[in-house]
C-alpha cells in the first residue's frame, strides 16, 4: 500500500493529477508510466512524440470508426502511420468503417478528440492493435485527457481490456 501511495504521489506531483485511465490502471494493480505534456502546445501526435522524446512509431492514437451497419470500432495506431481502412475493416469482419466525427466522440466514449484512450471508455468496443506494437516493451497512448500519455506494456493492456493484434495501418511517408 505504501508504495502505491508514493507512485501516486510522484505522479501527481510531476501532472498535477491522475486520469480515469490512471486510476483504472492502478486498481487493477497494472504498472504504467504517465508522461505529461499539456504545457508544450503539443497537439498532433508526432508533435506529442518529439515533445516527449519518444519514438513515434512506439506512440499510438486512438481511433474510433463505425461500421455501414452501426457497430462501433477502436483501432490503435502509431502516430507514424495512418488507418488503413480496408485493412481495418477486413480486421474487424467488416465490408467497410469510416471514422466516427469528432461531435460523436465525447457522447460515445466519454472522451474528447485528442484525449481518446482505449481504456476507460463508457462502453466497451472491439479494439485492434496495430501489429507494430509486438516490437516494442511498451507502448505510450492516450491518458484519457488531452496532454497526458500512458506508457503500459501490451501484455498488461490485455489485462485491462481485450483487443486483437493486426496489421492496420500504413505508415505515412
Amino acid at each position: 500500500m505504501c508504495a502505491v501511495k508514493q507512485a501516486n504521489a510522484k505522479t501527481k506531483e510531476k501532472t498535477g493529477e491522475k486520469t480515469n485511465v490512471m486510476r483504472i490502471l492502478d486498481q487493477k494493480k497494472i504498472p504504467y508510466r504517465s508522461h505529461y505534456y499539456a504545457d508544450t502546445g503539443a497537439v498532433s501526435g508526432m508533435e506529442v512524440a518529439d515533445v516527449l522524446h519518444e519514438d513515434p512509431d512506439r506512440a499510438f492514437k486512438t481511433l474510433v470508426t463505425r461500421s455501414g451497419g452501426g457497430a462501433y470500432y477502436v483501432f490503435l495506431v502509431p502516430v507514424s502511420g495512418e488507418l488503413n481502412l480496408k485493412k481495418a475493416a477486413k480486421a474487424v469482419q467488416e465490408k467497410s468503417i469510416e471514422m466516427i466525427k469528432a461531435k460523436e466522440l465525447l457522447p460515445l466514449t466519454g472522451y474528447v478528440h485528442g484525449g481518446c484512450s482505449p481504456i476507460g471508455m463508457k462502453k466497451q468496443f472491439p479494439t485492434v492493435v496495430d501489429q507494430s506494437a509486438e516490437q516494442f516493451e511498451t507502448i505510450l497512448f492516450s491518458g484519457g485527457k488531452i496532454g497526458y500519455q500512458v506508457e503500459v506494456s501490451l501484455e498488461d493492456l490485455k489485462k485491462v481490456i481485450p483487443f486483437k493484434m493486426l496489421d492496420i495501418s500504413d505508415k505515412m511517408h
